[in-house]
């Protein structure tokens, strides 16, 4: 029976992720990642890149902890009318203003945030659900935790496992890892590190996902 390592070795060999950012989630480990978490939120990427680039082109969006301020201090109008193209701007707008106002209340800052922030406190805030909090751990503050989502659940499915509940099916995917750690950073001759590994493997699967191609383990 195949484990997850098996799984990452084969997606290896396809060069998946060539020519990504090297986290595969774009300004990985920047605020950035918060804000774009949220949006991505039932839409596609597309569309919120769309909204990323309308902060910026306002200077709304810049370095970390300004852009944290920035929207701690927001009309909750003003902001949906740059992110209209992620769909549920209001209610985007809205959580999105509340979870910079916590963020500064409880950390101070954006860099004590990735210090210190904990998937208990990811969750207990409006509208960040287990995927969206994971992914804040992983691309945002480079915690070692692997993102499953709509695409690992179909991707497992097509090899013949089927796993419906999330952190079962993201336990599948970290105890194959856990379990062959010195294997697995020998596949990777750049050291990268474990988070960095979960991030670039959940990204391979969502590549993978994308292409009508057959994984041969």
């Amino acid at each position: 029976m195949f484990d997850s390592y098996d799984v990452l070795k084969a997606l290896k060999k396809l060069d998946l992720l060539t020519g990504k950012d090297v986290w595969w989630w774009p300004n990985a480990l920047s605020f950035e990642v918060v804000i774009g978490s949220i949006l991505t939120q039932n839409t596609k990427w597309e569309n919120v890149e769309k909204s990323l680039k309308s902060l910026k082109d306002c200077s709304i969006l810049d370095e970390d902890e300004t852009s944290l301020k920035n929207i701690s201090q927001m009309h909750p109008d003003v902001l949906a009318s740059h992110i209209v193209s992620s769909g549920f701007f209001n209610q985007k707008s809205s959580r999105l203003i509340l979870l910079c106002q916590n963020i500064l209340k409880d950390f101070g800052s954006f860099k004590g945030f990735r210090n210190d922030v904990d998937r208990e406190w990811l969750l207990s805030q409006r509208g960040i659900g287990k995927e969206s909090a994971d992914s804040i751990l992983n691309y945002a503050c480079g915690k070692e935790v692997m993102v499953v989502d709509k695409y690992t659940y179909k991707f497992l499915c097509s090899l013949g496992i089927e796993i419906q509940d999330y952190d079962e099916l993201q336990s599948w995917f970290e105890n194959g890892i856990n379990g062959n750690l010195k294997n697995v950073f020998k596949l990777y001759e750049d050291k990268k590190s474990l988070a960095q590994i979960y991030a670039r493997f959940h990204g391979k699967i969502v590549e993978f996902s994308k292409k009508k191609i057959k994984l041969e383990l």
